[in-house]
């Protein structure tokens, strides 16, 4: 059923009373119903999932999304909770052409305080990331959450997908960040708890269930984050090395030196940087080529010496035959220069033809052996095929990506995903690892997650589920 604009067919739809009384929780012009000023909301960033839902509702304030939901859970009208919209698994977007509402937080993007005293601020969830981490700066905090999506993911959909990032091996994922939350339950219930408490041990601990549940328990409304102290030194590396396993020695070698300094290890193969300099004004930074890469960045709240470290660093990490070449930022341009090559190479890869991606995580050391296996055995199943495997090495999260053959036919190649998924998967399985480190389940993963999580531990989340939301209103066909 697609209700149509005010007024004609609509108003004959025996759906027309509860757009009425949505209209009057929210105002008339925050209930979206036409296909055109919907379609913004139904497709997500890869365009793999596309819903058509009843409407898009964005209320206003916490009370106008508990009327909502009461409402829905009333009269038994599923809602999707949406962020940004920026996620990559089809959490946010409806499942099909079914009965859903979109409830759209993008208008709760208030401040609520920021508290220097306690490191803390308390924002709404419709709050876009840049602006929560511009608010923090402003004030002489860091908000340390790093995202290529920053720039319009909100702070709701980070922490009910518990989004990880650049910075993880330093200051954890979203979770980590999060010391309160008010969430909207099924029913319409308010479940209230912004602490600023660095210490609460009175109980289940349902702010980290709420984070990373995707939706399908409450709707995060607000959230007390943590803060740090602005680092008053930032030192950045680009690094080129032999292998996985000489940046795993780099790694372990930054870690005795460096200790906590280390905000981002991150694992850079050449073929993604060819594909970035292909595709973009981005330039090489190393003078030769190398067959890996490591953007290392060091952070600290001591003015002096940080550089010195680094250099140290770097020197016994040469010594030790572990660094072939790196380059230091010598400016603010500079390491903007570095990064570019990091944070482009998704999008140059999309360039590139086919890719089947993954979001997966292993154990640290087991990483290069990981690697080196999931090559043998994607280019042995599609002879051609081109391993793009970077990310965020100093957590243990890789995305292993696999690209097309050159010259192969695009969906001929993208047709066999379920094959190199179950190639890359099972490997990350056999070492203990997880089929999702970062992006969530949503509708991607769903049917694989019973298949490669424990058993009991699928019945307590569905427990946890028919508790929360016995009608199964909220997010339906997303996680479990």
């Amino acid at each position: 059923m697609e209700p149509e604009g005010k007024g004609g067919a609509r108003s004959a739809d025996p759906m027309a009373g509860i757009f009425a009384r949505l209209e009057a929780i929210v105002g008339a012009q925050h209930v979206i119903c036409d296909p055109a000023g919907m379609e913004g909301f139904l497709r997500e960033p890869r365009g793999r999932f596309h819903g058509q839902p009843l409407c898009v509702v964005q209320p206003g304030s916490t009370g106008e999304a508990a009327a909502c939901l009461k409402l829905c859970n009333e009269a038994d009208i599923p809602a999707v909770p949406q962020g940004g919209n920026t996620g990559l698994v089809g959490g946010q977007v409806p499942v099909g052409h079914g009965r859903e509402i979109i409830l759209s937080l993008r208008r709760l993007n208030a401040l609520r305080e920021i508290d220097l005293e306690s490191n803390t601020m308390t924002i709404e969830a419709g709050m876009i990331l840049a602006r929560a981490k511009e608010i923090a700066a402003n004030a002489g905090r860091l908000f340390p959450l790093s995202l290529a999506s920053e720039g319009s993911c909100t702070i709701g959909g980070n922490l009910a997908t518990n989004a990880g990032g650049t910075n993880v091996i330093a200051y954890g994922s979203a979770r980590d960040l999060v010391l309160g939350l008010e969430v909207v339950l099924a029913d319409g219930r308010i479940l209230s708890d912004l602490s600023k408490l660095r210490k609460n041990n009175t109980g289940f601990d349902l702010v980290h269930l709420f984070a990373g549940s995707e939706g399908t328990l409450g709707v995060i409304t607000a959230a007390t984050l943590k803060l740090f102290p602005m680092p008053r030194a930032v030192e950045t590396a680009f690094i080129g090395l032999a292998s996985p396993r000489a940046a795993l020695a780099l790694l372990d070698l930054s870690r005795d030196r460096a200790g906590g300094e280390i905000t981002s290890f991150e694992l850079l193969p050449r073929i993604g940087i060819d594909f970035v300099l292909a595709h973009s004004g981005a330039r090489d930074v190393l003078h030769g080529k190398h067959p890996w890469y490591v953007l290392l960045e060091l952070a600290s709240q001591g003015a002096d010496g940080l550089s010195e470290r680094l250099l140290a660093l770097l020197e016994a990490a040469s010594a030790r035959h572990l660094v072939d070449d790196a380059a230091i930022a010598s400016s603010l341009e500079q390491r903007a220069r570095f990064w570019q090559l990091r944070d482009l190479l998704p999008d140059a890869q999309r360039q590139e033809g086919g890719s089947i991606k993954h979001d997966i995580s292993v154990p640290v050391a087991a990483i290069p052996i990981f690697l080196e296996e999931v090559s043998r055995a994607a280019v042995a199943a599609i002879p051609g095929a081109r391993l793009v495997a970077f990310g965020h090495m100093g957590d243990g999260n890789i995305h292993c990506n696999v690209s097309q053959p050159i010259g192969a036919d695009k969906e001929a190649f993208l047709a066999r995903g379920g094959e190199v998924n179950a190639i890359v998967h099972g490997l990350a399985i056999a070492h203990n690892g997880s089929i999702s480190a970062e992006h969530g389940i949503g509708q991607l993963k769903r049917d694989l997650l019973p298949k490669v999580k424990d058993k009991t531990a699928m019945e307590a989340m569905r427990a946890i589920k028919k508790t929360l939301d016995p009608k199964g209103i909220l997010n339906p066909g997303k996680l479990l």
